[in-house]
């Protein structure tokens, strides 16, 4: 008999109400800890309790001096940084909304996300940023974590002006915020199409944690090495809320996760206890360990508790080299409309490829009858701002989430087979996942990133390969790179060459003749937040990829078209 509805074996725990609560509780319990720390000329240099909360009252006292209403909106459009997370729980903390953006988006996004939020102040990181601000845009006032000046904002106020020394006299943080209110609206990374404004909760936030608080041990004496960007949920909510309720230290990653010998750097002088990540930063990471014992001993320390990731799981080869040393491996899933986690893997359990475990306490999930997952609990967002249409669609008749995403019920847990707009008809009408196909050819070479596979109204499936550059520059240079059943490529030609015959046993392994893929292109080019073919957690964006590399997969049909970057044909000849 089908099971209909999936749910802890945990009851949730007891959640604070709001932000500002959970601030005052903090400071009186972690007064001697650090919050977060970040580098200064190399050195890693930290604020604790009793100056964080004392700035987030400033900043508060200083925003409502100034004409900031509870329920008001403000964008902040910065990199992670000391200042930005002061200056968000302020305004969480006084019934405020914030609206955190891409440090990096162009001008003509930030107004249209500006227009669209109905915020009433901005916060920029810098120079970067003010040169993308539309000096016509209607707001209240305008801030800078850095001292800057702009010809078009005479009026820019400096952050330090907010911290400076105050009188508080009757002032005081809004303790009595209804866990129901809004205090933060996130876009969405639009991974499918355009992007939506959900609107999320205290109640959404700090349950999460309540619910978390059943599961793991995460405490005062934890610390975390953080670049995930806090626009979006994965970093935003998930990793910065449960580091900051649970008193953990973050340490900022100078590299914002780009670079990975600087990660692997700060990792040397912060000894992270837990680190959430995403599988390409994880694959770049152990790729440098292995180089020599030195790294590798650095790497895989004694005090690493668990390794978190999402977006996609884990390489095998390298959740077991974790496992095998004592490193927990825990993946998770959801969605920003979910606050984001609604899963989490047991790792005490064998994990199973495409399984993302069982929801956390208070969450629900069941199947409609096409297999849609579908959620409900208070982690579900209050629904999208300004988009009637799309709640409506959001929801079913008895207020469940629809997600968007197909999957199945196992001994283990959810089980995610693909996005239901991902699905494809071939020119046969029969039905294809390609979420499954590039799962398969990225499981079978560690030297890929990205896999597009596309095939819609075509007569059948191609792929588009993107090299993972780090590994493939490392094992050119030289660097001793060892992979069971692999030949390790050094080059772009040797890829090509290996992954003809990785793809004929990729075809091999597809029951479904229809859905081989027939031919594949090698691309000498990159995926990246900037031109919207990855979100902001490194998951590709499948719309986009099609629309960017559309003549290169025209080209794989056959159709004569110009492309500017080196890429390798891979036809496959269907053996099996």
């Amino acid at each position: 008999m089908r099971k209909t509805i999936l749910e802890s074996e945990h009851e949730l725990g007891t959640m604070t109400p709001n932000m500002a609560q959970m601030l005052r509780t903090n400071v009186k319990k972690f007064s001697t800890r650090y919050v977060f720390k970040q580098k200064h000329n190399h050195v890693y240099e930290g604020i604790k309790w009793p100056e964080f909360y004392t700035n987030i009252k400033r900043i508060a006292f200083n925003l409502q001096k100034s004409g900031f209403l509870k329920g008001e909106k403000v964008l902040i459009f910065s990199k992670n940084r000391v200042e930005m997370l002061q200056t968000e729980f302020a305004i969480q903390a006084s019934g405020g909304i914030i609206v955190p953006i891409f440090h990096n988006l162009k001008e003509e996004v930030v107004t249209k996300l500006f227009q669209h939020s109905d915020s009433k102040y901005i916060f920029v990181g810098g120079d970067v940023q003010i040169e993308r601000i539309n000096p016509n845009l209607n707001f209240t006032k305008i801030f800078s974590f850095d001292e800057i000046k702009h010809d078009s904002f005479p009026e820019i106020i400096p952050f330090k002006e907010l911290i400076a020394p105050v009188d508080f006299g009757s002032f005081s943080l809004d303790f009595e915020a209804d866990p129901e209110e809004v205090c933060l609206n996130m876009y969405t990374s639009g991974t499918m199409g355009e992007q939506k404004c959900v609107q999320l909760t205290h109640k959404n936030i700090l349950s999460q944690q309540a619910a978390l608080d059943t599961l793991w041990d995460v405490n005062e004496h934890d610390r975390f090495l953080s670049y995930l960007p806090w626009h979006h949920s994965f970093g935003g909510i998930f990793e910065k809320i449960t580091a900051i309720h649970n008193g953990a230290e973050m340490y900022l990653e100078s590299s914002y996760g780009i670079d990975a010998l600087e990660i692997l750097e700060n990792w040397k002088l912060v000894k992270p206890t837990i680190f959430f990540s995403v599988p390409m930063v994880y694959q770049s990471l152990y790729t440098l360990a292995k180089e020599s014992k030195e790294a590798e001993e650095l790497f895989f320390h004694s005090d690493l508790k668990f390794v978190f990731t999402a977006a996609a799981p884990l390489p095998k080869n390298i959740s077991d080299e974790f496992e095998k040393r004592g490193v927990r491996v825990i993946e998770g899933w959801g969605l920003t409309e979910t606050t984001p986690c609604c899963t989490l893997t047991d790792p005490t359990v064998k994990r199973v490829s495409g399984v993302v475990g069982k929801p956390i306490p208070g969450v629900k999930i069941r199947l409609a009858e096409d297999n849609e997952i579908h959620i409900l609990g208070p982690n579900v967002m209050k629904g999208y701002y300004k988009n009637d249409e799309a709640n409506a669609k959001a929801f079913s008749a008895d207020g469940w989430f629809c997600t968007g995403d197909v999957g199945e019920f196992t001994e283990t847990g959810l089980k995610l087979i693909a996005r239901k707009d991902r699905i494809f008809k071939l020119l046969n009408a029969e039905k294809v996942i390609p979420s499954d196909l590039e799962k398969l050819i990225l499981g079978r070479c560690s030297f890929l990133s990205y896999v597009l596979v596309e095939g819609s109204g075509r007569q059948f499936p191609v792929a588009l390969l993107f090299p993972n550059k780090t590994l493939l520059n490392s094992s050119g240079n030289g660097n001793n790179i060892s992979i069971e059943n692999c030949a390790c490529p050094h080059n772009m030609q040797d890829l090509a060459f290996c992954l003809n015959k990785c793809l004929l046993k990729v075809n091999g392994e597809i029951v479904e003749k229809f859905a081989r893929i027939n031919s594949a292109m090698l691309i000498n080019g990159d995926l990246s937040v900037e031109d919207k073919t990855l979100t902001a957690s490194m998951k590709m964006m499948p719309n986009s990829v099609k629309e960017v590399f559309k003549a290169h997969i025209q080209r794989i049909y056959g159709e004569d078209k110009e492309i500017e970057e080196e890429y390798y044909m891979i036809p496959l000849v269907d053996q099996y």
